[in-house]
């Protein structure tokens, strides 16, 4: 059988600086008990993931010629095949300060910037990988110089294609993206709420919101509510995983891992049980390490069967939806 192959696009890839500490107090000095700079950003977290699984992952994008070496290691170490853009300047620097309790603050900085040039050299790199893959996972979020309007045609560029597309962005690029009508997407609670413009709270708003999204022709919603675990719309249906309460070391790159590990079950032609019991394990052993990985393949297998998963069909939807709807008013 041949091996499983996936195509991940980073725009905007970044060295990843984490920092443990005890408590993080803003205005005063910090002490960091031990820190780590790691190759990171939304694709490359990904691709990493599903090469230690056994995938055959290519990954492209924008990556700065002045400090490259240290994602040339990586692509080299986990033979990954590497068809990124080179462009002037180097990739972003962020900083993660990750608290003893498990609260990660982010500090992502804006990156490089692209041209016009790069944004060309890359549309035909994607185009051309789509010619022998099936999969691709665009990823993170956009650099400078790069339009909304650019992300948002090549999803459905690839999609009248039928490629399968996971997108998995922030902000108006997902906003924007979305409507490009992604295969799957991974919103968590929060920017579900940043589209929906209201705070949602519990699992009947974030399914509403869910239904609302898959109604646009969004065939997989994919909703990550971290310790809470995951709600995901499919084909009129709602299923619902729910972890054991894991040991928090860092949540940096959970969100990825669960990208990941719903690629890698489509890459398998899983069926929607061991899909999303596998990609919620996955996810939450990603909680209980520090860096972005499979560091046990044997753990993650023995876990599965900690995953309590339910459905919810038609009917049960309905009867959810009116409830809150009454509520609501009430």
């Amino acid at each position: 059988m041949s091996q499983p192959k996936a195509v991940t696009v980073t725009f905007n890839p970044a060295l990843d600086m984490t920092g443990h500490m005890a408590c993080l107090t803003p205005g005063n000095v910090n002490l960091i008990q031990k820190a780590s700079i790691n190759p990171g950003g939304k694709g490359i977290n990904v691709a990493k993931v599903l090469a230690e699984l056994g995938a055959k992952v290519t990954v492209t994008g924008f990556l700065g010629d002045e400090n490259q070496g240290a994602f040339v290691s990586l692509f080299s170490q986990k033979n990954i095949d590497d068809q990124f853009i080179r462009v002037s300047g180097a990739s972003r620097i962020n900083v993660k300060l990750v608290e003893q309790e498990g609260r990660v603050t982010d500090l992502n900085f804006p990156g490089i910037e692209v041209t016009e040039k790069n944004i060309f050299a890359l549309e035909k790199k994607v185009f051309e990988l789509a010619l022998s893959h099936e999969i691709f996972v665009l990823a993170g979020s956009l650099p400078k110089g790069m339009p909304i309007e650019t992300l948002k045609s090549w999803i459905e560029r690839l999609g009248n294609m039928g490629k399968k597309v996971f997108f998995d962005s922030s902000n108006e690029a997902l906003k924007e993206g979305m409507k490009a009508k992604p295969w799957l997407i991974k919103p968590n609670d929060d920017e579900l709420s940043q589209w929906a413009g209201e705070l949602l709270e519990g699992e009947t708003a974030l399914i509403d919101a869910g239904m609302k999204l898959s109604k646009t022709g969004i065939k997989n919603v994919v909703i990550s509510r971290g310790s809470k675990g995951v709600l995901w719309l499919r084909n009129g249906q709602v299923f619902s995983s729910q972890p054991p309460k894991m040991k928090v070391v860092s949540t940096v790159g959970a969100g990825d891992t669960l990208v990941a590990g719903f690629c890698w079950a489509q890459l398998q032609l899983w069926n929607e049980e061991d899909s999303l019991r596998f990609a919620t394990a996955l996810s939450a052993l990603a909680v209980t390490q520090v860096n972005v990985g499979v560091e046990d393949c044997e753990a993650l297998h023995a876990f599965l069967p900690e995953i309590k998963l339910s459905t919810l069909n038609n009917a049960s939807l309905q009867k959810e939806t009116l409830h809150n709807q009454t509520s609501k008013k009430g």
